[in-house]
């Protein structure tokens, strides 16, 4: 039933095989159950609860994209998304968490009647790709910046506003031995590296006292989910604050997808010689569909792995590789206590593994053309010393219809490309109003 379901013969593929690269993604990307709920925590969320919502998010998100789209593709809260949530929405514009969720479920809705109607190929074609390729390069450089935080490697100084944290500290050794411990795991090419890493920091953490074991035992029935189960609120939705963090939502949820959903179908051969990705609609479909249910339980926008590729990499051809991830995260469930037991800081290099990885991108930016280099490069520095991804987004689209209009290269400037450039900078005269 299983080869006749997911077409394993076509895909010259096995069951063992797609277990196999089942198990490889999950050690991979099961990081997400720790630094999920300790991010999203920072806006007053319970962390139990967060963790249950991030597991069932996981089960159904990557079980969608098996079913719909028959992908080897694990689908979880997104690293970016959640702490544009947290710092950004919660944080620094000073809404509640409750209205960000809402945020997170209009754009879900929105993104399944833009995969419908097809028209995400228009919204992909009209952003410059300077600005698409520096996105993921400020929002890493942004999740490092998290990580050395967390870590207290990084802290706050009345003098330079950052500075070198306490080196005495334990949590920042907590942090850098695991550091240290992932990157000599992902040289020698271990499965799991960033999982094993942050088990490793909590290890020490026990000894350094600042991690304790559960009295209850590790295997216990998952949190209660209803603390951020239906948690929305409706007040203040017709606004430009909410349709520009729908838009940064929906943005960096579009190009995070494709990008990854890409990579992977290159990894598995599964693009044809004219660079084409049948299945792509399905998977956006499912994408879609489970942000939409993620925000319903109480979490951030969900997005397809990168880590699927190892999946990939170690035989996983189909949806039967993605039905073996699900499967793992619901038997997670149940060691509630042993993932949130780990502190902060021993989920600090897995921000920072996962940032490196992220500004890999900045070499397809041209920095020949300075109408190209600089919008992406307010783009990148942006996010980070903003502590804003939506802030490194308006900066780099206005700039780059501003260089390109003064320069005479306006025809490089899609129509769409005004439109948003539009609303941004009403958005930012109606902030000026605002505070004068």
């Amino acid at each position: 039933m299983l080869t006749k379901f997911f077409k394993l013969r076509e895909h010259q593929t096995t069951v063992r095989r797609e277990f196999t690269g089942g198990v490889v993604t999950f050690l991979t990307m099961s990081y997400i159950l720790v630094v999920n709920p300790n991010i999203l925590g920072e806006t007053g969320m319970d962390k139990g609860a967060l963790f249950t919502a991030t597991a069932l998010a996981t089960i159904v998100g990557t079980l969608l994209m098996a079913f719909l789209a028959n992908l080897p593709v694990a689908q979880a809260p997104g690293m970016g998304l959640n702490a544009f949530f947290v710092y950004t929405v919660v944080l620094a514009m000073g809404y509640s968490w409750q209205f960000a969720l809402t945020a997170v479920f209009i754009e879900g809705l929105a993104f399944i009647l833009l995969t419908v109607f097809n028209v995400r190929e228009l919204i992909v074609r009209s952003i410059p790709p300077a600005i698409k390729h520096a996105i993921p390069v400020g929002i890493g450089l942004f999740i490092t910046f998290l990580g050395l935080r967390q870590a207290g490697v990084v802290v706050r100084s009345e003098a330079t506003l950052v500075g070198l944290g306490d080196l005495s500290s334990a949590n920042v050794w907590i942090a850098v031995i695991g550091l240290v411990l992932t990157g000599v795991l992902f040289a020698r090419k271990a499965p799991g590296a960033i999982l094993i890493g942050i088990l490793g920091s909590t290890v020490c953490g026990i000894f350094f006292g600042q991690v304790h074991l559960p009295g209850g035992g590790l295997v216990a029935l998952p949190p209660d989910i209803r603390p951020v189960f239906l948690q929305f609120e409706w007040g203040n939705i017709f606004t430009l604050d909410m349709l520009i963090i729908v838009f940064t939502l929906l943005f960096v949820n579009l190009f995070d997808t494709i990008g990854t959903l890409i990579g992977v179908a290159l990894k598995a051969g599964f693009v044809d010689k004219d660079g084409n990705f049948p299945q792509i609609r399905r998977a956006l479909l499912s994408d879609a569909l489970a942000t939409t249910f993620g925000a319903v339980i109480g979490t951030s926008a969900l997005t397809s792995y990168i880590e699927s590729a190892s999946g990939v990499a170690s035989g996983g051809r189909t949806g039967l590789t993605a039905v073996s991830v699900a499967l793992l995260f619901a038997v997670s469930l149940f060691f509630a206590p042993l993932f949130l037991m780990i502190p902060a800081a021993a989920t600090a290099p897995a921000l920072i593994i996962v940032g490196l990885f992220m500004i890999a991108a900045v070499a397809q930016v041209n920095f020949d053309d300075i109408t190209e280099a600089l919008p992406a490069f307010l783009t990148i520095v942006m996010m980070p010393f903003t502590s804003s991804i939506a802030q490194g987004i308006i900066f780099g689209m206005l700039s780059f219809v501003a260089l390109k209009t003064l320069s005479g290269k306006h025809r490089q400037i899609s129509a769409p490309m005004y439109v948003i450039a539009g609303l941004l900078l009403l958005k930012i005269i109606l902030d000026c109003l605002a505070y004068g």
